[in-house]
């Protein structure tokens, strides 16, 4: 097996959901998953979860085929190009942003949602008023989890 340049993510978070690679939101704590995963040091992060299935069916990129990249040890840009030339769904990088910026927006839409974004801040025992989108409960999350103040 290749040497996988992958992040302990029993000691720190993956990547903010906010980062980008390609103007992709997501793709970088994807990455950061799925090779920790590979390491099995992904902690209680999961590869391939629903969040992560946003970006990988907006892309047009099958779950296990980024996995055999990643598992071949290639780093960030090396996995860009490869989304790039296999991806079923090319997109534009107007598309690319309008949908990241969606992403970063991204809030409730039913009471069902809300509660379970207050479920998640009640577990970084966080009472703020600021958290809105599931991006800012992601950072949190990963920071209280941490051991950062919430």
């Amino acid at each position: 097996m290749a040497k996988i340049q992958a992040p302990n993510l029993t000691q720190r978070p993956p990547r903010s959901p906010r980062s980008r690679l390609g103007g992709y939101v997501l793709l970088p704590r994807i990455l950061d998953k799925c090779r920790a995963t590979l390491t099995k040091k992904n902690g209680e992060y999961s590869y391939n979860c629903p969040l992560d299935q946003y970006f990988l069916k907006f892309a047009g990129v099958n779950p296990v085929s980024l996995k055999k990249q990643l598992a071949r040890g290639l780093g960030d840009g090396e996995i860009l190009e490869w989304i790039e030339k296999n991806q079923k769904h090319r997109r534009s990088g107007q598309e690319i942003e309008a949908w990241s910026d969606f992403m970063n927006r991204r809030a409730p839409s039913s009471i069902d949602q809300r509660e379970q974004m207050n479920r998640y801040q009640k577990t970084a025992q966080a009472d703020r008023k600021d958290i809105t989108t599931w991006f800012d409960v992601l950072d949190l999350d990963d920071f209280a989890s941490f051991g950062g103040p919430a």
